[in-house]
């Protein structure tokens, strides 16, 4: 198994954040929550060389914002905003996008 792509963590942080109330989840909620929606390899669960005491998938979450310039990345896409600092929230468009997934 290889490592987990950021779209497809960008995917689940997706569906995480269009359960949750106001659409909203810290960052922190996030990570606990992505390995419910996701398989992880133990390549994804290794130790980041950059980032100590995070997992290498845990860096992907944290990537997608810093990632926001690339296109198809969460928040270049308009799927999600940063409402303040480790606080997102899923937007109109995001959330279609979710609907649009799910029946495919």
């Amino acid at each position: 198994m290889s490592r987990i792509a950021e779209d497809e963590i960008g995917m689940a942080v997706l569906n995480i954040l269009a359960t949750r109330p106001r659409g909203r989840a810290t960052v922190r909620q996030l990570i606990e929550e992505v390995p419910k929606h996701v398989s992880l390899s133990a390549e994804d669960q290794a130790e980041s060389s950059t980032r100590t005491k995070e997992e290498v998938w845990e860096q992907k979450v944290r990537n997608l914002k810093s990632h926001s310039t690339r296109p198809g990345n969460i928040f270049h896409e308009g799927f999600v905003v940063q409402v303040s600092r480790g606080l997102w929230e899923i937007s109109g468009i995001g959330r279609r996008h979710v609907a649009k997934a799910a029946a495919a």
